[in-house]
């Protein structure tokens, strides 16, 4: 039975050789799309031993991806038969590791990760590689399953004239489980993140350098949080700020509960958000989602995120 799914898989993933096109699962939704025409990425090459993970760094166009599919099928068997697919697209496999053959924790903290809600990973349910086509085509592949559901990211860098993977879904079907359509997508994924992890990252928040000043927006992350705040008046939620690692704690630490306290305003303010629901805090950057060791990294650590309290 097992095998006969993974075979099933692999007929769905279908990735033709030298056109490193991927076709994902039917239904799977695209989550995050970031390119960088010219950046650096650290391509971890083993697992995390004594607090680092070993990386070899790449320089070229960076395409960072990020999927969420349905179904009932396991990490493994989405990430066997994309694994193979690379192969045969002439990718060969440098590292590869499954959760606590990883490193578990610290190697999940120790790599470049899309942050949440764009990417999630299971600390105990996840497969990672890392692939190299050449000498300067290099591509990690992060698969995870958490409540219910799998995420897909994919890491690219390429020289700037070569094409990055196409990625398609196809017509042929995966089993999935669609989401409740009664609710507008963009309010289902704070609010689902919101509740399932008890914790959602204020994507695109604006602030000048080393300042809380909040920038003009409008942000469309608090225009939904907002929305959430108001279809549940009994909903209590904290703002926490976090910064990079550059700096003294202390005034990490400051600066980032200034900055938390500086949303809480403005949900006040422009959408009469009660502050009474609201509470604040900064950790400065003991927190971090990824390493502060890249620009990408210190960038997504910089952030605002709203923690559930209470429903």
């Amino acid at each position: 039975m097992i095998r006969a799914l993974v075979i099933f898989c692999v007929s769905a993933l279908a990735l033709p050789a030298l056109a490193s096109d991927l076709t994902l699962p039917n239904g799977a939704k695209t989550l995050a799309q970031r390119h960088s025409p010219l950046a650096r990425y650290a391509l971890p090459l083993g697992p995390a031993a004594d607090d680092s993970v070993p990386v070899r760094y790449f320089e070229g166009q960076v395409l960072r991806r990020t999927w969420r599919a349905g179904g009932d099928a396991t990490s493994l068997q989405l990430f066997a038969p994309m694994r193979q697919q690379l192969e045969d697209a002439g990718y060969d496999i440098l590292f590869q590791c499954q959760a606590q053959d990883c490193g578990g924790f610290d190697f999940r903290f120790g790599i470049e990760v899309v942050p949440a809600p764009d990417m999630t990973v299971a600390i105990g349910d996840y497969l990672f590689l890392s692939a190299l086509k050449g000498d300067e085509q290099a591509l990690s592949l992060l698969v995870s399953r958490s409540r219910g559901a799998s995420y897909i990211q994919v890491i690219e860098v390429t020289p700037p004239e070569t094409n990055p993977i196409d990625v398609t879904s196809p017509k042929s079907t995966i089993p999935v489980t669609e989401p409740d359509q009664t609710v507008e997508p963009e309010e289902r994924g704070l609010f689902t993140v919101l509740t399932n992890n008890g914790r959602v990252v204020l994507e695109n928040l604006e602030f000048d350098s080393g300042s809380a000043r909040l920038g003009s927006g409008p942000f469309e992350s608090l225009v939904r949080l907002a929305e959430v705040l108001r279809d549940n008046p009994e909903m209590h939620i904290s703002l926490v700020g976090h910064t990079d690692n550059v700096g003294a704690q202390d005034k990490n630490i400051s600066l980032s509960r200034r900055r938390a306290t500086a949303v809480r305003e403005r949900l006040h303010e422009t959408y009469d958000i009660d502050v009474n629901r609201i509470d604040v805090a900064g950790v400065g950057y003991m927190a971090p989602l990824t390493s502060n060791l890249t620009p990408q990294g210190r960038e997504a650590n910089r952030r605002v995120e709203a923690v559930l309290l209470n429903r």
